[in-house]
């Protein structure tokens, strides 16, 4: 019954895609955020990351639909920040397809035994997080992407620590795609195929934030496993 539940919800996604223009809402943390505007100065209301490298490939595709993205990923965030904003930088802006990218600030805070990373409360609050999606939003279709990181920077003094909660919430957010019905976007792999080819710090500058070649990377992905599910932007 649920899966029945969750393709009738693709459905009527894929119908409103092709009728009017589909709403794509990006968030996350730095990674997502790249610096975008906060204000109305459209130049910047995208910022410098994969977002703004996804929104001008299929933008430019797409003349005729023309969907419209909107980044409101912010700096820092974890999984709970996400939570404490979602009615004003989610539910209020009524997006069609919704994707998100997070858990590095979960690991980090951990990792370097920050006070506000004491507990790890990384599955709870993402659980929490689409609960409440899908029960206001029943219709939304959802990407997840994987987090990552490669060895270097900041990731190296203590790396086994960061591999191992970064590999657990890696497993998380699959586990989440399949029982929430959402498309999973993996970038591990991708990342570490890319890291025999030139070093870690030319894709992730620190081991974490991705450089213009890592946020090429990134879009490209995206948009390959987007674009051939059934959540499409048409």
């Amino acid at each position: 019954m649920i899966r029945v539940l969750l393709e009738n919800a693709k459905e009527e996604v894929r119908k409103m895609m092709s009728t009017e223009h589909a709403r794509i809402l990006f968030q996350g943390d730095s990674i997502t955020d790249g610096g975008r505007g906060r204000n109305e100065d459209a130049n910047h209301w995208l910022g410098q990351s994969y977002v703004y490298l996804i929104a001008g490939a299929l933008g430019s595709r797409l003349t005729t639909t023309q969907p419209e993205f909107v980044n409101r990923g912010i700096s820092g965030d974890r999984v709970s920040d996400l939570y404490a904003r979602w009615n004003e930088d989610m539910f209020s802006l009524k997006p069609d397809l919704l994707s998100i990218l997070i858990g590095v600030n979960d690991a980090w805070r951990i990792v370097e035994q920050e006070p506000s990373g004491v507990t790890d409360r990384f599955e709870r609050a993402y659980r929490h997080l689409l609960e409440e999606t899908r029960e206001v939003m029943p219709d939304i279709g959802l990407v997840l992407c994987e987090p990552f990181i490669l060895k270097t920077g900041a990731t190296e003094a203590r790396w086994d620590i960061w591999q191992e909660k970064i590999t657990g919430y890696q497993r998380i957010v699959r586990q989440l795609a399949d029982e929430f019905g959402a498309i999973f976007v993996p970038l591990q792999s991708m990342l570490n195929e890319a890291a025999t080819q030139a070093d870690a710090s030319y894709w992730l500058h620190d081991g974490v934030h991705p450089t213009a070649v890592g946020h090429q990377l990134i879009a490209d992905q995206w948009i390959d496993i987007v674009q051939k599910s059934p959540l499409a932007i048409r």
